[in-house]
């Protein structure tokens, strides 16, 4: 039930107050106390009380003594129209609770849709025009294709706990084997937030820091010599960054040094690498009975096979798994990607339909890298030059590998 602002249910009407106008010097009468009456049955009939503005007259001498209040009807509410505020509140007020809430357990502001966003703007084509020439007012949303897009960066971009060693093998050379292995690190590099580093592990003198603008002179071998490599910084000073953030990690030059790079060597590059980047890749040789070739297959989690779209690179590929299961490898053959690089223009003769099938039937994922001008410059390597058929080629790559990233971390030694 409710009242009217300024009388409680306990105060007594105002015909039973003490009246105070009898001037300005006239003090309050002190309430006489009612005494203790048995109780003595009601008359059938009482004489109905006066209403609150006919005040009972009281003798000037009389002293005015206090009656019990007697309970009164309360007065009718105005009605409250529909639009009005207090309608409002009152209708609010009257409204039951959500499930599981109660007013002293309102709705956490994470359960609230607090901001109104706005429909993101559409980034490529006559949807990105159509926006901009009606500044906003019309926007037609993402197509189709930016939208895989958007789910494949996603897919790119799923937590990763620990580091990932993912190994880039082909026994066949000119085959886009570093190219691959730099174009999948930049990727990773561009749309992750950690760190990526890419080691040159051929023995032939490798290529991979070719595709990268020097910032040192150190290789491996000087990282391994280093007398402290406990911070990141301290690694850094061996490395060199591209502009996709992309780290590398050059190999000797001198094939008489090169060749001494052991097992043992790799491990221990391996082990301090490990504390600093979340996504380690080793651009391989391509001869498997190398002696680093023991530690990057015991290390990796995955491989990355590249092949050509020809019948002498699809053979070295397919020997190349039979050689890994021979030896022990085939948990990496089954979760291993191959990837069918076109370094020349053109189409090739070879059906590529029928050479993903044959590896399809072996590894987890086919993907194919298409021919780009720039990426067979050989030389530095930027992806904001690259063809978009060749970035997203990239990209859906990533995705694949990213797929297989553990849920769990690996325990440092």
């Amino acid at each position: 039930m409710t009242h009217a602002a300024g009388n409680s249910p306990s105060d007594p009407p105002e015909w039973l107050r003490p009246r105070t106008d009898q001037g300005a010097h006239a003090q309050p009468a002190t309430p006489r106390p009612e005494p203790q009456a048995p109780h003595q049955p009601q008359p059938p009939h009482q004489p109905q009380a006066p209403l609150p503005h006919e005040a009972a007259p009281t003798p000037a001498s009389a002293e005015p003594t206090p009656q019990r209040a007697a309970p009164q009807p309360a007065a009718p509410q105005p009605a409250q129209q529909p639009g009005s505020h207090a309608h409002a509140q009152q209708s609010h007020a009257q409204q039951p609770p959500a499930p599981g809430h109660s007013p002293s357990n309102p709705p956490g502001l994470d359960q609230i849709h607090l901001i109104k966003r706005k429909k993101q703007a559409p980034r490529s084509g006559w949807r990105r025009a159509v926006h901009t020439m009606t500044g906003g007012l019309i926007n037609p949303g993402d197509s189709e294709a930016d939208q895989e897009l958007e789910a494949l960066t996603e897919r790119v971009r799923q937590p990763l706990r620990g580091d990932y060693r993912i190994a880039v093998l082909s026994l066949k050379g000119g085959v886009g084997k570093t190219t691959t292995s730099f174009g999948l690190g930049a990727t990773f590099a561009t749309l992750r937030g950690d760190r990526v580093i890419a080691v040159d592990a051929n023995p032939d003198l490798g290529t991979l820091s070719g595709r990268v603008q020097s910032e040192t002179s150190s290789t491996v071998r000087d990282l391994l010599a280093a007398p402290n490599v406990e911070r990141y910084s301290d690694v850094r000073a061996h490395t060199s960054q591209s502009r996709s953030r992309l780290e590398v990690l050059a190999s000797e030059r001198d094939p008489a040094v090169s060749e001494a790079f052991s097992e043992d060597d790799y491990r221990r590059a391996i082990d301090i690498l490990q504390h600093h980047y979340n996504i380690i890749l080793t651009d391989c040789g391509t001869g498997l009975m190398h002696s680093a070739m023991n530690g990057v297959l015991d290390l990796a989690d995955a491989i990355v096979l590249i092949t050509s779209p020809a019948i002498d690179g699809a053979q070295s590929a397919s020997a190349t798994l039979d050689w890994l299961v021979h030896h022990g490898y085939g948990r990496l053959v089954g979760q291993s990607v191959v990837v069918i690089s076109s370094v020349r223009p053109g189409a090739a003769s070879v059906d590529v339909d029928k050479l993903e099938q044959h590896f399809l039937g072996r590894t987890r994922s086919v993907q194919v890298i298409p021919y780009d001008p720039h990426l067979a410059e050989g030389s530095h390597i930027d992806l904001d030059l690259v063809h978009p058929s060749t970035r997203r080629a990239f990209i859906e790559l990533a995705a694949t590998v990213a797929d297989a990233f553990p849920t769990t971390a690996r325990r440092l030694k």
